[in-house]
Formats: C-alpha cells, sequence, structure tokens
C-alpha cells in the first residue's frame, strides 16, 4: 500500500525534543487533515528507502547534521533522490532536505558566507512562484522560522528560484513538475522558534532582540498544508 513518507534525517534538541516532540511530530502536525496514511522513515537509524512506486509523496525534514559532512545515511537518501525526482513523485525537502535535493540533481552546497541565519525572518516571492502549484497560494511577502548555518549556493541545472531574502537567495526553489526545497521551516510553531534561539544564539542581547522579533507564521505554514494537497491529487492520478 502506498504511503505519504517522512523521511527522519535527525533528532532536535533534548529541550525541544522534551516540549514539543520530534521533527516528524511537527510536519505530522502541519499536514494533520491530510487523508493520506503517513509513515516515518528514520534514514538516521538506518531504514531501508522504499521504491519511488510506494509513495504518494516524500517530506524530508531538517537535520542538526551537515550536508557536507557526507554521511552514510544521508549519502543513501541523495542517491535515492533523483529516482523520485525523475518519478514524478512530489517531493518536499525541509532545511537539511532543501540542501539534499539540491545537491542530489546538480547543486551546490555549503556554509553560508554572511553566517547563519536564525530567528522568524522575511522571505519574499520570486516572479515564478506566482505560477507554482505550491507558493501560487501564498502572499509575496511572508514571516517564516529559520535556523541554518549551510545553503544552497547554486541551483541545479534547471532549478526555478521561487523565494529569497537578503541573506538566504535560494529560500525555496522548484526542480521539476512536482519537487521543492524550502531553506525555511514550515513545521516550526512560534513557541520552538523561540526554543531554538534560546538554545543556539549565545549572546543575551542578540538574544533577547530574536526572541522579541519571533512571530506567528501562518503563511508559511501553509506550505505543508498544500504540499499534502498536491500528495492528495497524486493519489487521484
Amino acid at each position: 500500500m502506498k504511503k505519504l513518507l517522512i523521511i527522519k534525517a535527525g533528532t532536535t534538541c533534548s529541550s525541544a525534543l522534551h516540549a514539543f516532540g520530534d521533527f516528524e511530530d511537527w510536519i505530522k502536525q502541519g499536514i494533520s487533515q491530510c487523508r493520506l496514511p503517513v509513515i516515518v522513515v528514520d534514514a538516521v537509524a538506518g531504514a531501508p528507502l522504499p521504491k519511488p512506486e510506494a509513495c504518494f509523496g516524500v517530506l524530508i525534514t531538517g537535520s542538526h547534521a551537515m550536508v557536507t559532512e557526507n554521511l552514510p545515511w544521508s549519502r543513501a537518501i541523495e542517491t535515492w533522490i533523483p529516482d523520485l525526482v525523475e518519478s514524478g513523485i512530489p517531493l518536499l525537502g525541509i532545511c537539511y532536505g532543501h540542501q539534499l535535493l539540491a545537491r542530489a540533481l546538480g547543486g551546490r552546497v555549503g556554509y553560508n558566507p554572511l553566517g547563519r541565519e536564525v530567528g522568524t525572518v522575511q522571505v519574499l516571492l520570486k516572479p515564478a512562484a506566482g505560477e507554482d502549484p505550491l507558493f501560487r497560494k501564498i502572499n509575496p511577502v511572508f514571516q517564516a522560522h529559520t535556523i541554518h548555518e549551510q545553503s544552497v549556493l547554486e541551483l541545479p541545472p534547471g532549478a526555478v528560484c521561487l523565494a529569497g531574502n537578503a541573506h538566504e537567495r535560494n529560500h525555496a526553489f522548484r526542480i521539476g513538475e512536482c519537487a521543492w526545497g524550502v531553506q525555511f521551516h514550515p513545521e516550526y510553531t512560534l513557541q520552538i522558534m523561540r526554543e531554538y534561539i534560546r538554545k543556539e544564539v549565545c549572546c543575551v542581547a542578540d538574544c533577547n532582540e530574536l526572541l522579541r522579533a519571533v512571530s506567528e507564521t501562518p503563511e508559511s505554514g501553509k506550505i505543508l498544508q498544500d504540499f499534502a494537497r498536491i500528495a492528495e491529487l497524486f493519489d487521484d492520478r
């Protein structure tokens, strides 16, 4: 039986895990209205990655690892991705997953020369987003939660940039008909973002400033809902 897959590429920090659950739990909450059966595949633990024909769609989580570490489980996901894209399976990579998607198809990933981007930030859609199945209902300027050090420095050949900002020029892209990467975190809540800031930002002044700037991100959250709807349409083919 086909499933909507969440590929688990890591585990959140212990304090967030205790308070809010893990990456896959946040994604499940974001797609809670989805009528498809959902399963979690723990790639880090070595769970086998299914064939494309077993998937209605795939979401790849974030991670505390770095793509450039080339960890065995990460390389396994990376080499699996091209078959999904070629098969036209709806795919959404989030943060780490976004970077893996880009590199799997010929893009370049590395440390962002501007350093880490963290907190609630403004993201601007590109003109191409107006015709994109996943982004066309999103406001042209929206707020999103971010925390990342590495970025997609060069998009894969044929990819379409859909969103960016001054810090992160490739916040979202599409390649093929239905494979998307988003550098921001549509699965984060305001409380999760605050917890990450408290754990990750050492300077008290910077921490307080970032905490004050945290806000709800309803437009970003729509990405998960709308992706689930796209996967449901795939089910109806």
